[in-house]
C-alpha cells in the first residue's frame, strides 16, 4: 500500500472524521491537495443527535462533497464489549481499551471505499500516539488502500502541530471552538478519554476535563441497587430490562454509564506504556465498563474452577495487549477469544451491585452453577475430617518442607 499525501489518479478520498481539531484541519487542507473528499462519521455510541448533527454540518461547512453517517454500536457490543468483559482485565491493569472502536471505524470506511470504488482513505491520526498504528495496522489487514495522514505530514514542517492546525483553520475563515484548543476528547459507547493540555505535562487534570462523571467530592447519593444478568458470559438484562425487542446494548452502557457516573464511578488517570514506546497519560471514564466488569467477574469467580481462574488471566493479559497495540486482526487475537468464549459456558446467574459514592461492589450472587460442597462452608463447616485435613495439609507441603529443612540444614552447619 502506498501512504502518500500526493495527488493519485483518483482524487476521491474517503475522510474517517470526528469534527474535532485534526480531521477539521484534513478537510480544507486535503482539497488544498486536490482531492474531493467525503468525510465518514462513524457513531460508536455515546453522542447525541444534536452532535451528529453538529458534526455534518462542520464537514460541509469545511468543503467536504458528501458526508456519511454509519453506526457500529451493536458491532462494538458483540465485538469488543462482550470479549472484553469475559477477559475481565484491563490493559496493564489500568485502561479498559477504550480505543478500541477505531478498528470497527476502519472497516466502516474501508466498506464505503470498496462499494463507492476509491482506493484513498484518509485519517487525522498524528505520528505521536497510537491510533496511528491501529489504523494503518487495520487498515493493511482489511485491503489494498492508499492511507492518507495529513497530520504526520505537517509534521514536518513543524512540531507545533495543533497550533499549526488551528491557524489553518482560522486562516481560512473556519471557526476553532474554545473546547478543541485546551484538549483532545474522544467518547464513544465504551466511555471517554481526554488528553492534552495539564494532563500531558503530569499535572492534575482540571474538572473541565471530565465529560461523563461527576466529582468524587461531589454530595453524597442514597446508594442504590442495580441488578445485571448474564447467560453464558453474555449480558441479557439490566434490572428488569432484557436485552432484545429493541433494549440493545448500546442502550445498557447509555444508562449505566450515567447512572454509575453519577457515583463517580469508573473515573480514572491512566498512565502507562504505548504501542509506540512513549510513556502516555490520559484522563478516562469508564462508568458502565466498570460495573459490568465488576459484576462479570463476581459470577465468574464464584463459577470456575480454581484452575480457569487462574490461567485465564494469563490469557485475558494477551487478548488485551493484543487489541491494544493494533493487533486486532491477529489470528493469536482469534484463539486467544476463541478460549475465553469457552470459559463462559457455565457463567449464568445475576450478580446485585451496590452503587455508592466512587465504589460499586457485588453485593449478591445468584446462579445455579457456583460451585458449592452443600455440606461444607468455608471456614464453618466441612465434609472431612479433622485427620484427612491434617493429612493434606502434610502431603500439599511436603515438597516445601523438605527444601526448607535441607536450607536450615544447611544454616546450621555454618561455612565448610
Amino acid at each position: 500500500m502506498n501512504q502518500t499525501t500526493q495527488q493519485t489518479t483518483d482524487n476521491k478520498v474517503v475522510l474517517a472524521f470526528s469534527g474535532g481539531l485534526d480531521t477539521s484541519f484534513c478537510v480544507p487542507y486535503l482539497i488544498d491537495k486536490g482531492y474531493e473528499v467525503t468525510t465518514i462519521f462513524v457513531d460508536s455510541g455515546g453522542i447525541s443527535q444534536e452532535e451528529k448533527q453538529e458534526i455534518k454540518n462542520r464537514a460541509i461547512e469545511l468543503g467536504a462533497i458528501e458526508h456519511k453517517e454509519v453506526s457500529i454500536a451493536d458491532q462494538l457490543w458483540d465485538r469488543v464489549i462482550t470479549p472484553l468483559l469475559w477477559s475481565g482485565h484491563w490493559y496493564q491493569k489500568q485502561y479498559p481499551l477504550l480505543c478500541s472502536d477505531r478498528y470497527l471505524i476502519v472497516e466502516a470506511c474501508l466498506k464505503f471505499c470498496e462499494e463507492a470504488g476509491h482506493i484513498n482513505f484518509a485519517h487525522g491520526c498524528t505520528g505521536m500516539g497510537n491510533d496511528q498504528v491501529r489504523f494503518d495496522l487495520a487498515v493493511h489487514c482489511l485491503g489494498d488502500f492508499n492511507i492518507i495522514s495529513p497530520i504526520r505530514e505537517i509534521q514536518k514542517e513543524t512540531d507545533e502541530v495543533r497550533e499549526y492546525e488551528k491557524q489553518y483553520l482560522l486562516d481560512k475563515g473556519f471557526t476553532v471552538s474554545d473546547k478543541v484548543t485546551s484538549y483532545s476528547i474522544n467518547e464513544n459507547l465504551l466511555g471517554t478519554t481526554i488528553s492534552g493540555s495539564e494532563i500531558d505535562e503530569w499535572q492534575q487534570p482540571d474538572a473541565a476535563s471530565y465529560v461523563l462523571t461527576s466529582a468524587p467530592d461531589g454530595t453524597a447519593k442514597k446508594h442504590q441497587l442495580v441488578k445485571l444478568t448474564f447467560n453464558k458470559g453474555e449480558l441479557t438484562a439490566l434490572n428488569d430490562q432484557i436485552l432484545g425487542n429493541g433494549f440493545t446494548g448500546e442502550h445498557v452502557m447509555q444508562q449505566l454509564n450515567q447512572l454509575a457516573g453519577e457515583y463517580s464511578i469508573g473515573r480514572n488517570i491512566y498512565t502507562g506504556d504505548t504501542t509506540i514506546g512513549l510513556k502516555g497519560r490520559i484522563v478516562f471514564e469508564a462508568p458502565a465498563l466498570e460495573a459490568l466488569n465488576v459484576a462479570h467477574t463476581a459470577l465468574e469467580q464464584a463459577i470456575l474452577s480454581k484452575s480457569q481462574n487462574r490461567f485465564k488471566s494469563t490469557i485475558a493479559e494477551k487478548w488485551t495487549e493484543l487489541v491494544y497495540e493494533g493487533l486486532f486482526y491477529e489470528p493469536l487475537k482469534n484463539d486467544l477469544e476463541a478460549f475465553l468464549k469457552s470459559s463462559q459456558s457455565q457463567v449464568t446467574g445475576t450478580v446485585t451491585l451496590e452503587l455508592s459514592q466512587g465504589n460499586v461492589y457485588a453485593v449478591a450472587v445468584d446462579s445455579d452453577n457456583i460451585l458449592v460442597d452443600k455440606q461444607s462452608v468455608y471456614a464453618q463447616t466441612a465434609s472431612w475430617t479433622i485427620e484427612e485435613a491434617l493429612g493434606f495439609i502434610k502431603l500439599f507441603g511436603k515438597s516445601s518442607i523438605m527444601a526448607a529443612n535441607k536450607a536450615a540444614n544447611k544454616m546450621n552447619e555454618g561455612p565448610q
